[in-house]
């Protein structure tokens, strides 16, 4: 009788393997949506529109941009979550969403949990900038600067838990600055408040900061990616003063949680491809990212450590969840 189950068991796992199997190998039979949890015409959704199009070609199947912003990203989340694990609904994943949402408002959903990492299209790194009345031209003059007055500077940022805001609390951390926190309702406002002198200093992102430096408005001091960018070869990183300081966004890919593992795959596998023709490069660089385009253990392992991070930039910046 045991004998008789367990034979009859190891047939349907057989069968169940070999059906996921065949699902895979047939995959791509139609069109696939990308979710995006913005509206049309942002950062995160030229660079899935950039990459959909190519992967388009690459799949033989057209991959349609769905945006459903609202909800902070968590509609877009959702609507992937509920959806089928056959590689048909994929989620554009974006960092403040997947990693910092869940720390500081109840949400239902696990990230690692809930979903499949398939691929880290491309980061975005972050500038450390000062106003151009501040005497200071390297990140370590500013805070021989900062050090003797605690609490008479401040930094600005585009919103109370924004990538912005959680760099500049763990730079002040890590520094062992004093002080304060400006919070402004976006970039413009943060920037604009910079040029003024208002605020000492700001993380902001490369295509917004480049052109004020460009124009003597401000002064960069650092960027916050592993090492130097291209276009901006003079710029220090700030791991450079401090090793190991790193703060990106990013705008992945992933899938519903039990997405066959053959389709995460090749969907990573194509996207690899796309990311070495130069037409693409030259696009993605125009959004100022630089692309990763990893495999989905790489992405998983990223993910994971930007959660550690971002719950240690979170405590930092005493924000509390909601």
């Amino acid at each position: 009788m045991k004998v008789t189950h367990f034979l009859s068991l190891s047939a349907t796992i057989c069968l169940l393997a070999g059906a996921t199997s065949v699902q895979a190998q047939s995959w791509p039979q139609r069109p696939i949506r990308f979710i995006v949890p913005f509206a049309a015409g942002g950062s995160t959704d030229s660079i899935a529109r950039i990459t959909a199009e190519r992967l388009s070609v690459a799949l033989g199947q057209p991959v349609v941009l769905e945006n459903k912003p609202g909800a902070s990203g968590l509609i877009a989340v959702q609507t992937v979550q509920r959806a089928p694990s056959d590689g048909y609904t994929l989620l554009v994943a974006a960092m403040p969403v997947i990693v910092i949402l869940p720390k500081i408002s109840p949400v239902p959903f696990d990230p690692l949990k809930d979903f499949v990492p398939i691929t880290n299209f491309a980061t975005n790194p972050f500038l450390l900038a000062v106003s151009k009345n501040v005497p200071v031209n390297t990140v370590k003059e500013l805070v021989d600067y900062a050090k003797p007055q605690p609490g008479k500077l401040n930094f600005a940022s585009g919103g109370s838990g924004s990538v912005s805001h959680l760099s500049g609390a763990l730079f002040v951390k890590r520094a062992e600055l004093d002080m304060m926190h400006i919070s402004y309702k976006g970039d413009v406002p943060a920037v604009a408040a910079m040029i003024a002198g208002d605020v000492t200093m700001y993380f902001g992102n490369v295509p917004v900061l480049a052109p004020q430096a460009k124009a003597g408005n401000i002064k960069l001091l650092g960027v916050t990616s592993d090492k130097r960018l291209p276009e901006l070869p003079d710029v220090p990183t700030i791991a450079e003063t401090y090793p190991g300081f790193r703060t990106l966004t990013w705008n992945g890919l992933m899938a519903p949680a039990g997405t066959p593992a053959a389709i995460v795959d090749r969907i990573a596998m194509e996207v690899k491809k796309i990311a070495a023709d130069p037409t693409y490069q030259e696009r993605m660089k125009q959004l100022g990212v630089q692309i990763v385009a990893d495999t989905p253990a790489e992405f998983r392992k990223a993910i994971s450590a930007d959660i550690d991070l971002f719950a240690d930039a979170i405590r930092s910046a005493n924000l509390k969840v909601q």
